[in-house]
């Protein structure tokens, strides 16, 4: 029985010195004034962290839009889907990438040790890198044909073999449809030149073939009328086709050259106007002749 009485004894003492000690711990851990002093300076360094990030995301966010704003307003048959387009993308990877250093710098103040995961970060990178080398080539293409507006929505281009009209300019891949009507679909990496027909005027240039019967000068009087015509029914040409003389000659044939500023897109229809102006006036310059006869 003192055994036991005893025993229960020292079991009540411990565990009253154990709380003892458990209040000791804690009335320190409160009255640490060096503890609560970077307790409150990480506090406010946390703070003034995510406020300097919200504050360099709105700088950057109002630069990018002023900017292109003002490239928007530079150009005037312009697509203000594209410069939607591009300042959402870089508005979200400014925001991934300031958010990405905030949370780094975050985890620092709270103690935790960022080399592993830096190190981790960059083997993933590293790892999607290699494996999605076609798709990150693609879409840093496709960012740079939209940033410099090398091409828009409905410009006639020609990349490599294929021509055709723009329909979609996207990240990855742009469509073109061909004036035959097939859809060509081209990643953006693989858009190595293009030649844009739409941003200048073109020059429309005809051979028109006369019969050596015919007289020069009459023929080039017949012409220089018919491309007047021509001027004042269409509103493709930039000005009255020019008709410059005479090309080649042969035996049988002369050729005469006429070449007109027409606007851009418009070079395969205004070749065919010409041809048509042409030919009906030297028909009817003809009739008249026979005619007289």
């Amino acid at each position: 029985m003192f055994f036991a009485a005893d025993s229960t004894y020292g079991a009540a003492n411990q565990a009253v010195q154990a709380a003892l000690t458990w209040k000791a711990k804690i009335w320190d851990w409160f009255t640490n004034i060096d503890m609560w002093e970077n307790v409150l300076f990480s506090c406010i360094r946390i703070v003034v962290i995510m406020v300097l990030t919200r504050l360099f995301i709105k700088i950057i966010f109002k630069f990018i839009d002023h900017s292109l704003q003002r490239h928007e307003e530079s150009r005037i048959n312009v697509n203000p889907r594209r410069f939607a387009t591009v300042g959402e993308l870089l508005k979200n990877v400014i925001s991934i990438a300031s958010n990405f250093v905030m949370v780094m710098l975050l985890l620092g103040e709270f103690g935790v040790n960022l080399a592993p995961l830096l190190a981790g970060a960059g083997v993933f990178g590293l790892a999607v890198g290699f494996g999605a080398q076609s798709l990150v080539k693609d879409v840093i293409t496709g960012f740079f044909i939209i940033l410099e507006d090398q091409f828009a929505v409905g410009d006639v281009i020609q990349t490599g073999t294929l021509k055709g009209t723009v329909e979609i300019i996207g990240l990855r891949t742009t469509r073109l449809v061909s004036w035959t009507g097939e859809v060509h679909i081209i990643p953006n990496g693989m858009i190595t030149n293009v030649t844009n027909y739409s941003l200048n005027n073109a020059l429309a240039v005809v051979d028109i073939p006369i019969s050596n019967k015919r007289k020069l000068d009459d023929s080039l009087d017949i012409l220089r009328k018919s491309m007047n015509e021509l001027k004042e029914n269409t509103e493709a040409l930039a000005n009255v086709p020019n008709v410059l003389g005479v090309q080649s000659i042969t035996t049988s044939e002369y050729v005469v050259r006429i070449v007109g500023e027409c606007l851009p897109g418009k070079r395969s229809e205004v070749e065919r106007e010409i041809q048509t102006y042409a030919k009906e006036a030297l028909d009817e310059a003809e009739g008249e002749l026979a005619a007289e006869a």
